[in-house]
């Protein structure tokens, strides 16, 4: 599955530059200049990373990063800030951030940082009185008792669980893909996620009607 980034970020140069450094190793980049734009991009699309500058013309990173939160999307976020004061520091990560890099940053320690919460996303884990899932080792229990999940229906409860927000049904399917690495159709869709329902419980998986799913804790 492709990784996909959304920077939004004021400064052309800097914007234009980390969009082809990131670019070049490999990653799928959207960029936003503001912090509107920025936050259509981020509730209509899903990303593996989020990438914000803290000081943006029409509000600020840290405000985007408290409203995303709202919206139950649990995306990494990695705050770009020329501001290296330990209260400004700390406000951006109480508002729900994962990390941050100081400008001016060198380009590896920018790229490792992004490296190491790329993986954390990817090995989500899940764990309640019922249910115990394991997306790293496609391991999923329920009340003690190991499930069985194909493929397919692993990468829909990844995608689900990793965003707790609605998640379109358009980009579900984008997103999936059978054994055969064939993108599955509207109706598969429905059958992968009526079987998945009836192996982790109906109440998980919740739709929205005319917009997709959502996973409920």
């Amino acid at each position: 599955m492709e990784t996909k980034i959304l920077l939004v970020e004021d400064d052309t140069y800097l914007r234009e530059g980390l969009y082809e450094l990131l670019t070049k190793e490999g990653y799928s980049v959207y960029t936003a200049a503001s912090f509107n734009e920025g936050q259509e991009k981020a509730v209509t699309d899903i990303f593996s990373l989020f990438i914000f500058d803290v000081m943006l013309p029409d509000g600020s990173g840290v405000d985007l990063c408290k409203h995303i939160r709202t919206k139950g999307i649990g995306t990494p976020i990695l705050f770009l800030t020329a501001c290296d004061e330990e209260f400004q520091i700390v406000r951006g990560l109480d508002s729900g951030a994962d990390d941050y890099v100081t400008k001016p940053f060198r380009l590896q320690e920018l790229l490792s940082r992004i490296r190491a919460l790329l993986r954390r996303q990817g090995n989500i884990s899940y764990c309640t009185e019922e249910l115990e899932i394991d997306i790293e080792r496609m391991s999923v229990r329920k009340n003690g008792e190991k499930l069985f999940l194909t493929p397919t229906e692993f990468q829909i409860l990844n995608i689900l669980i990793s965003n707790k927000g609605t998640v379109p049904r358009n980009l579900l399917l984008e997103k999936i893909w059978d054994c055969d690495e064939n993108f599955i159709d509207d109706n598969t869709l429905s059958v992968h996620i009526s079987r998945l329902r009836e192996k982790v419980g109906n109440k998980h998986i919740q739709t929205v009607r005319g917009i997709g799913y959502r996973w409920e804790e």
